[in-house]
């Protein structure tokens, strides 16, 4: 289903359904990130569906909280990100210790030409959400990281919620992938 036109990245809350037949299959990124091949298969297999909920607090400060779930109501990862690009620590059961920082930002501030483009025009105008992680490798015994844009795109003539994500593993290994969720109404 597509997005309704009235959203923008300045609130992304929704129910959002991976559609793997949009997006790039991310096997290898995960294989990078340490993640066992048992759990990428059931990852490959399961629908993985996202409860985002954006907001601002008292501050006045930036948050997107996002739970995963797979098919059958198993739990997957928790995001919760201030968009002050800020670091911090998160331990993750399915990615280990992590270090990450969220922003919003200009696509004509980002480097990557991957990151930064194919976006609706209203992405553009109202800014990308740039998530940033990488491992923290003392705790991890691996060494990645993980840039992503996320916004919104017009693919096959529907209004969708995409993320681009530029990773490079360990050795060096650069792996890009676009992952695109219908949406599936309030969270």
């Amino acid at each position: 289903m597509a997005v309704p036109p009235e959203f923008t990245t300045f609130d992304i809350s929704g129910t959002y359904v991976l559609n793997k037949s949009q997006s790039d299959d991310t096997d290898e990124i995960l294989r990078l990130q340490g993640v066992g091949w048992f759990t990428r298969k059931a990852i490959g297999l399961a629908t993985i569906t996202l409860s985002v909920k954006h907001y601002k607090d008292d501050d006045g400060k930036e948050h997107i909280d996002i739970g995963t779930t797979l098919t059958g109501g198993i739990k997957g990862t928790t995001e919760n990100r201030t968009l002050d690009w800020d670091r911090r620590t998160h331990e993750d059961h399915v990615f280990g210790s992590v270090i990450g920082q969220s922003r919003r930002v200009k696509a004509e501030d980002v480097e990557s030409e991957f990151l930064k483009n194919g976006w609706s025009q209203d992405t553009v105008e109202h800014g990308l959400i740039n998530a940033y992680g990488e491992s923290d490798t003392p705790k991890s015994g691996l060494s990645w990281v993980a840039n992503q844009t996320w916004g919104f795109e017009e693919i096959d003539g529907e209004r969708k919620y995409v993320r681009h994500v530029d990773f490079t593993g360990t050795d060096g290994e650069k792996v890009q992938a676009r992952m695109v969720y219908d949406y599936y109404g309030a969270p």
